[in-house]
């Protein structure tokens, strides 16, 4: 069996409560027949209300195509938040240019020299970071300045590829993947931390404002010269190397997507003249929540989160949730159908004991005892398993990772349809690409596979011939410096 790694998924900030079976007494006297018929009573349950057959699949298409417009006109619907970026890379752009990326529990700092339609990027270096643990819940100024040091050492670091032109200041794309109500693009004020960060002093800031000051400290001659979330500049890296690309999607821990919009279409954003006449919007479609199967054991994990009623979408499709409720599930299962003996393991009380890594690692194993299955949840939950209990464990992770595929295909069609109905054509008249990052779709086959089928099902083998669903590995961070360079002060110079 090869363990396969999805990317790196946060444990639940906490408060996080804890879950108790409907029903933990367990009856001495019923016999084993009666055990194995509830198991598959909740299993049989659980596929009826998490299948995707077409029609819910269009239905959740439809639902997401009507609240993308909801939220272009107002405040209702989903976010659809204008990124300001206008102006997408032409391949001309030359110089010297950063990216900075923060988004998680590590940072990533960039730097790359681009040169032109001929050369296009001529050379790359990188530094990664871990953000200290205290860091995260430290001063505004204390996580920037160590965030504005790191980029001064990436700084420092000879290399005669990668050379600022004298007299130029040193340009940055700030990729910045919390929540941020962006006013221009190179401005925006967070909203609240995600992610485990709880930093001081930063909600109702510009962002942007907080990283100048920082550098300034550092004494770092630099500008933000576009302010973007990792979704955003997974576009701007993808269509510069591909002009037919419409639309990103990120499917990792968490989840977001952004399109091409014409601005004539955005009714919130009326007056605002573009260059272009066109903007990426940021759907923040895991806010998304109509007509999803949901269960009983979506509903709990829900109620037991840190944002109940929040970000349903998010919570049914991406890496950061799946493993959490498999877990759920065969607590039940162990509660009520005594799935793994007469008692109910202890540790599979414990929430996110299992890993959407874990899922796909049991998917993986093809031996005939599914003995690495029984590996692995002994080594996670110190559950001692039959092979009849592995079949029943890979049946639940197939159930919900199914939906969640099936789910995400769905709502990139939600996507491509309104694009369509907008401009007849437009879309699937001729290529079109998705560019799609994120380690839950880079590295869970059978994730990926649920999510191509489910949007080939509901575009039809003809249409789904002119559309390329394409994997952009690591495209945000390129994709940041190329919109410092679409956006830099002297792109009269390419």
């Amino acid at each position: 069996m090869s363990v396969i790694a999805v990317g790196s998924f946060l444990p639940p900030p906490p408060p996080y409560r804890r879950i108790k079976p409907r029903f933990t007494t367990m009856v001495s006297l019923r016999s084993d027949a009666v055990s194995v018929a509830e198991t598959s009573s909740i299993l049989r349950k659980l596929k009826e209300e998490c299948a995707t057959p077409l029609p819910v699949l269009r239905q959740v298409a439809d639902a997401m195509s009507a609240d993308m417009r909801a939220g272009l006109a107002a405040a209702h619907g989903l976010p659809m938040i204008p990124s300001f970026v206008e102006d997408l890379p032409t391949g001309n752009e030359k110089g010297l240019f950063y990216a900075l990326d923060l988004g998680g529990t590590n940072f990533r700092v960039l730097r790359v020299q681009l040169g032109g339609k001929d050369e296009r990027v001529v050379a790359t270096d990188f530094d990664q970071v871990s953000i200290p643990p205290q860091l995260m819940s430290a001063t505004c100024e204390e996580l920037f300045d160590f965030i504005a040091l790191g980029l001064a050492k990436l700084a420092a670091k000879d290399d005669d590829r990668l050379n600022l032109s004298p007299g130029k200041k040193g340009e940055i794309g700030f990729t910045f993947s919390f929540p941020v109500r962006q006013t221009s693009i190179d401005s925006g004020i967070l909203v609240k931390w995600t992610k485990g960060f709880a930093v001081s002093g930063a909600a109702g800031r510009d962002v942007v404002a907080c990283l100048n000051e920082a550098m300034e400290r550092q004494g770092l001659d630099m500008r933000v010269s576009a302010l973007v979330n990792d979704a955003v500049a997974t576009l701007a890296g993808a269509e510069y190397w591909d002009n037919d690309v419409a639309v990103a999607i990120i499917l990792g821990t968490g989840t977001n997507a952004c399109y091409v919009e014409q601005i004539d279409a955005i009714p919130k954003l009326q007056g605002h003249v573009s260059s272009s006449g066109k903007m990426i919007i940021s759907t923040e479609w895991g806010a998304f929540s109509k007509r999803l199967p949901l269960t009983e054991f979506d509903r709990a994990m829900d109620a037991a989160s840190i944002n109940p009623g929040e970000q349903i979408f998010e919570k049914t499709i991406s890496g950061m949730y799946l493993g959490e409720i498999v877990r759920l599930v065969l607590l039940e299962m162990a509660a009520t159908g005594e799935l793994f003996g007469k008692s109910i393991p202890e540790n599979l009380y414990t929430p996110f004991i299992l890993g959407t890594p874990d899922l796909c690692a049991m998917q993986q194993d093809n031996s005939g005892d599914l003995q690495g299955v029984g590996s692995l949840l002994y080594d996670k939950a110190r559950v001692e398993s039959t092979f009849s209990a592995r079949k029943t464990v890979l049946e639940v992770c197939d159930t919900i990772v199914k939906r969640g595929g099936s789910l995400a295909g769905a709502g990139i069609v939600g996507i491509l349809q309104k694009m369509e109905e907008d401009s007849k054509g437009v879309i699937f008249g001729k290529r079109t690409v998705v560019a799609i990052d994120g380690g839950l779709y880079e590295n869970y086959p059978q994730y990926r596979t649920y999510m191509q089928d489910s949007v080939k099902e509901l575009i039809g083998s003809e249409k789904s011939n002119n559309l390329v669903i394409e994997h952009s590995k690591d495209g945000s961070g390129i994709g940041a410096a190329l919109l410092a360079a679409s956006n830099s002060m002297y792109k009269h110079d390419f």
